[in-house]
């Protein structure tokens, strides 16, 4: 029987110590070689899967046997060598993940196969999921608030061994025990987004949402939106989801947001026309401008957050799908003393909290697809084309969905229409 076999039969923590680690392993991954190579940036074309060299663990890292992995906005950045090619990262981190394929994947669930020598917390046959924040340890500011260490890296993107793959190479720093409710890959698709949203809208050094706080959502059911939904409605505060289709619209109301703003509406978000048309639909819905702006597009819809938030509000931003050079009206900004909060990840606790809450059944998965490894190059296309809503799952070594579930009595409390909601 091989590692993985035994993995998914379910053997024992022994029987998995005892059997070799394989010499290679199945993984999507890039080639260094065909950077540059494709024109119409489709990422199926880029992105293939076959076998890779097993590395070397280090003292503090971890060898986990992956059953389901996600598929995350910065696999498509990858896959597309943009803005610039990952293997650029790959040659600043060392010869070790410097190689001729780069393994993708910034989220994982699985079994816990080996531990490096310095690993005290973390066991063979543990279940767990990982947290894509990859942080040396060594930084003393990591102690204070590990996203500010000068050598931050988001696993599977800005290192190698990520976890669209049967096997994947974490920090054990990077480790949370598994949801035991959840099935693999509903486990597989939350942390890296549903962290991301709980840095920027609950952590200390985000916009530290208060109860009552009205806050808009820009793509409310997508991979961080869905989250950010959820969130701020357990915290007391009162989301206003911005999605593009009525079927989406929808499903924000069975997601319990009442206050649900058509995108398609709005001709064009970077003229101050439209801006004042956002502002007062924001109004008309709920009587007051937004306290929180909950920013991820970028460049289409920034001016548009700058303008809509409250006087001594905060526009909260992790990233810029749709372009990084943004420009806003900056009278809005200083003259009603607004404040932009740049926000990246979660650091190791706040990955902890969120998980937590999902743990306990307060944070739901936002999964609504699934596809095997196989098919990871259409699975990050579905998300480089805007397909999908949620979270698009990946199955690696489980064989089929719908397994790994533990905690049967919790998952029936919850109800399969809450955990299921994004799937049709």
């Amino acid at each position: 029987m091989t590692l993985a076999e035994a993995v998914v039969s379910g053997a024992e923590p022994a029987e998995l110590a005892s059997l070799p680690v394989p010499s290679t392993y199945r993984a999507a991954h890039l080639r260094k070689d065909e950077v540059g190579s494709f024109a119409d940036k489709d990422v199926r074309r880029s992105i293939h899967v076959g076998q890779v060299p097993m590395p070397e663990l280090a003292p503090d890292e971890v060898l986990v046997a992956v059953m389901a992995s996600a598929i995350n906005y910065n696999t498509v950045w990858s896959a597309m060598f943009e803005p610039i090619p990952t293997f650029a990262f790959l040659k600043r981190l060392g010869p070790r993940h410097d190689l001729p394929t780069h393994v993708l994947g910034s989220d994982a669930a699985g079994v816990v196969v080996r531990t490096g020598a310095a690993v005290r917390r973390w066991q063979v046959g543990d279940r767990v999921v990982a947290a894509p924040a990859y942080i040396d340890g060594e930084d003393p500011i990591a102690q204070h608030d590990g996203m500010l260490a000068a050598d931050l890296r988001a696993w599977g993107f800005e290192t190698n061994f990520g976890g669209l793959a049967d096997f994947a190479v974490v920090k054990a720093t990077q480790l949370l025990p598994k949801p035991r409710h959840l099935t693999w890959e509903e486990a597989a698709c939350n942390l890296l987004c549903a962290a991301t949203a709980y840095r920027m809208l609950v952590g200390e050094r985000g916009a530290r949402m208060r109860q009552g706080d009205v806050v808009l959502l820009w793509g409310a059911t997508g991979g961080l939106g869905a989250y950010g939904v959820q969130l701020v409605r357990n915290g007391g505060g009162i989301p206003v989801g911005v999605v593009s289709s009525e079927e989406k619209a929808e499903l924000l109301r069975r997601m319990g947001c009442e206050h649900v703003i058509d995108r398609t509406q709005y001709e064009d978000l970077k003229g101050e026309k439209d801006w004042r048309r956002l502002g007062s639909e924001i109004r008309r819905l709920v009587g007051e401008d937004a306290a929180i702006v909950f920013e991820h597009t970028g460049r289409e819809t920034f001016g548009a957050s700058v303008y809509v938030a409250k006087r001594g509000g905060a526009v909260v931003t992790c990233g810029s799908s749709s372009g990084y050079a943004h420009e806003y009206d900056n009278r809005h900004l200083w003259m009603r003393l607004k404040r932009i909060i740049g926000s990246h990840g979660a650091n190791y606790q706040e990955c902890h909290e969120v998980n937590r809450l999902i743990s306990l059944g307060m944070i739901h998965p936002t999964l609504s697809a699934v596809f095997p490894l196989a098919q990871a190059g259409a699975a990050a296309r579905a998300v480089q084309l805007n397909e999908h809503v949620g979270k698009v799952g990946v199955l690696a070594l489980a064989p089929a969905p719908d397994l790994g579930v533990e905690d049967r009595a919790l998952r029936a409390r919850i109800g399969e229409e809450r955990l299921r909601l994004f799937r049709p």
